[in-house]
């Protein structure tokens, strides 16, 4: 395997020969760059796409940041090389190295890949093969580095189990220095025995320790652990405290998908809405105070160049202190001209002094996603907002000189017709006739719509996705309904949510798909224009899986799903009575007015054990005045033994 000396000196050749060089120079500004020599244990942290995509992308920078901050320790980046960097390295026999560096990934301790979203898998895998490794985990033995894997994709971590050697289930910033501590320990030993140690990790699951048998139809039987180590379910991981926000962020060289300096305030989110992952996997609610914001938006402009600032969470007018934040920025921060961005607004908690506060950073458009038209759609859903609070939001956000909103939306929620999605087209015109009373033909509305994909761990992940035809025939009658100036329309390819559907649903069996479609030469398959949906399907044939399995097919209460030995620690007797209740349009209003007994309450107990921090009182939501959250009441549904549902 050639050295990094000379990795460096045929790079210097071939760069000119590729398109954007810069993405595999490194050297940028801020980087971290330690003695290779001096260092005991390295880490390769790992994004399995582009360099553009992958520089934007958090959870790397926050990693990135907490190893570094160790003496003996060292993390570097790698990103996937886009198709002629890629053809160049193996016509020259060039192994995927570190931007820091040059160093071959092969030469690392530990290979930590972010999996954010299921159209990664294939890039993972060409990411281990250019590294010069076996794709699959029992043919690396501890000669090799420990191939762990982190993200929101690994909830169900299934599909890629053979592949990768730990899942981080939850968040990763203490796990990671734990499974440093037991590697650096455990460094003699082979890699079943390190394996062994590092299952007892809580959040670390191990998936050669745990066998799937299956019934005649296809559905799980059983998940068995078949090692003492490895417990029955692997509990998430949760950071007692958030960490110190990054400051120092690495400045590209170049354009990046999203080029800003994030800063997260907030982390879960109470809200409820069936069908976000994000919202169920992340509780609880944690929140960064306010003076913490304000130094770290001080530090990242004095070490970086950048001109706006991503305040970011799921939900940010939910952020306890956002109005005392906004204003505090606009004193401290206002003459300097930056762009704040608050993304994830909830409408029924905008209020008109938020509007007031953000009121210079009127680059891009104001986002609102109500995800439905009608309320007896948004009653399905749990997101509950009147049609008369979302258009005096929008009179407000029109009055304040912004021109252009942008609405978000779902189509294939469970029970919809047509009429609720027409409705969608009918309440974009009333949101543009409001924007024309202040700015007549200059107001826009842009509306996003996107294919509901049952995920697993929410309350709709007993609901099969809708059919592609069905989806076709609502975009189109969207398209028909949204024609004139002033509303512009942008959809996803159904096609394409089919995909992420049965990957991010699928089981164990799924893994030889996901790897033979890589040999026929899928990868990049988040990018329309790559995705090689003939060598998935003739993956799927030769292996004799229908996606229909995962994608089409409502489950039974009682299935037990892939993932059912990932435990979020809210309890799957929870995401039952909420689905029940969806199924007669009943919500929920916001936990953080009424405990619902979701399962994160007796984690939070044990977290309380662990630090004194007075954070973990979940905040109450900020919410209009005039808005009253709606009281619930539960189905009365019989037959359905959710006693023994846990």
């Amino acid at each position: 395997m050639k050295t990094a000396a000379q990795i460096e000196t045929l790079l210097e050749r071939i760069l000119p020969r590729v398109s954007k060089p810069g993405r595999y120079t490194g050297g940028e500004y801020n980087q971290i760059v330690k003695d290779w020599a001096e260092v005991d244990y390295k880490v390769a942290l790992a994004f399995p796409d582009i360099y553009d995509l992958g520089m934007s992308n958090l959870g790397l920078m926050i990693m990135y940041d907490i190893i570094n901050r160790h003496r003996n320790l060292l993390a570097e980046r790698v990103y996937s090389p886009w198709d002629d960097m890629e053809a160049v390295m193996r016509e020259q026999e060039i192994p995927l190295f570190s931007l820091e560096t040059k160093q071959p990934i092969r030469n690392f301790d530990l290979l930590a890949i972010s999996l954010p979203y299921e159209q990664l898998y294939t890039n993972a895998l060409n990411l281990m093969d250019l590294a010069g490794m076996p794709v699959r985990a029992e043919d690396r033995d501890a000669s090799y580095p420990l191939v762990i894997a982190g993200g929101h994709a690994c909830y169900n971590p299934e599909p890629m189990t053979p592949f990768i050697d730990v899942f981080v289930i939850g968040e990763g910033e203490e796990a990671i220095l734990k499974i440093i501590g037991v590697m650096r320990a455990a460094a003699h030993l082979d890699r079943e025995t390190q394996l062994r140690y590092i299952a007892q990790i809580e959040g670390c699951y191990v998936p050669r320790f745990y066998d799937v048998t299956y019934h005649d139809s296809g559905t799980v039987k059983a998940i068995t652990p078949n090692m003492p180590e490895a417990p029955a379910k692997v509990m998430k991981t949760i950071v007692p405290v958030m960490p110190p926000p990054v400051t120092d962020f690495i400045i590209p060289f170049v354009e990046l998908v999203h080029n800003r300096a994030p800063i997260e305030i907030m982390r879960g989110c109470t809200r409820g809405c069936r069908f976000c992952h994000a919202g169920m996997v992340t509780r609880p609610v944690r929140e960064r105070p306010v003076e913490e914001v304000l130094t770290a938006m001080e530090q990242i402009l004095e070490s970086t160049g950048y001109e706006e600032i991503a305040l970011l969470s799921l939900s940010s007018s939910d952020y306890t202190h956002v109005l005392e934040l906004t204003e505090q920025i606009g004193q401290r921060f206002g003459h300097l001209g930056l762009n704040i961005s608050l993304p994830s607004l909830r409408i029924e908690s905008v209020s008109t002094q938020l509007m007031d506060n953000l009121g210079d950073g009127r680059r891009g458009g104001f986002t609102l996603a109500p995800e439905a038209a009608t309320e007896k759609m948004r009653n399905i859903i749990n997101k509950y907002v009147t049609h008369d609070e979302l258009l005096e939001t929008a009179r407000e956000i029109y009055r304040r000189d912004w021109r252009t909103i942008k609405l978000y939306f779902m189509i294939g929620h469970p029970m919809e017709t047509m009429e609720d999605v027409e409705a969608i087209a009918d309440l974009a015109h009333q949101v543009l006739a409001e924007g024309r009373k202040f700015h007549n033909n200059k107001a826009s509305v842009n509306v996003g719509v996107s294919t509901f994909i049952p995920k697993p761990q929410t309350p709709f992940q007993w609901e099969p996705m809708d059919e592609v035809d069905q989806v076709y025939d609502k975009i189109n009658l969207l398209k028909d309904k949204m024609r004139g100036r002033g509303i512009r329309l942008r959809w996803n390819n159904p096609k394409e949510s089919l995909f992420e559907g049965y990957l991010s649903r699928g089981d164990r069996r799924l893994a030889e798909v996901v790897e033979l479609a890589w040999r026929k030469g899928a990868k990049f398959d988040a990018w329309h224009e790559h995705h090689a949906e003939e060598a998935w399907n003739e993956a799927l044939a030769e292996v004799g899986l229908d996606p229909r399995f995962y994608t089409h097919r409502k489950r039974t209460i009682d299935e037990i799903f892939p993932w059912e030995h990932i435990d979020i620690a809210v309890t799957k007797k929870f995401l039952t009575q909420d689905y029940l209740m969806s199924q007669v349009q009943e919500t929920r209003i916001d936990c953080r007015h009424q405990c619902f007994a979701c399962g994160i309450l007796p984690k939070l107990k044990d977290l309380r054990r662990e630090t004194e921090d007075a954070a973990w009182e979940c905040p109450p939501v900020p919410t209009r005045p005039h808005h009253k959250p709606r009281q619930d009441r539960m189905p009365e549904v019989a037959g359905i033994p959710l006693t023994v549902i846990q």
